[in-house]
């Protein structure tokens, strides 16, 4: 499976499932073998981050609406905060 960054974050369990943009999704593979699939989110359809999710795929690049199934995970990353930023 291609990763999409290098960041770490945790994952949420299936239940309750949400995200907010620049999280990843990980989808587990459908035969033996297949490692999956990972992307960023790159849109919400929900404002409470609840599915379906637009999502562009490590591996094309292609940005796709997802509904994710029971295979599915989220991986949470820290929102970015541009005003605590120190320069030296």
């Amino acid at each position: 499976m291609t990763e999409t960054g290098t960041r770490q974050g945790r994952e949420t369990p299936r239940a309750g499932l949400w995200a907010r943009a620049g999280d990843r999704l990980i989808v587990g593979g459908s035969t033996v073998g297949d490692e999956g699939r990972d992307g960023e989110i790159v849109g919400l359809h929900h404002a409470d981050g609840t599915p379906p999710f637009d999502v562009r795929w490590s591996d094309t690049g292609r940005v796709t609406l997802v509904f994710p199934g029971p295979d599915a995970r989220v991986q949470h990353f820290p929102p970015h905060d541009t005003k605590a930023t120190t320069r030296s």
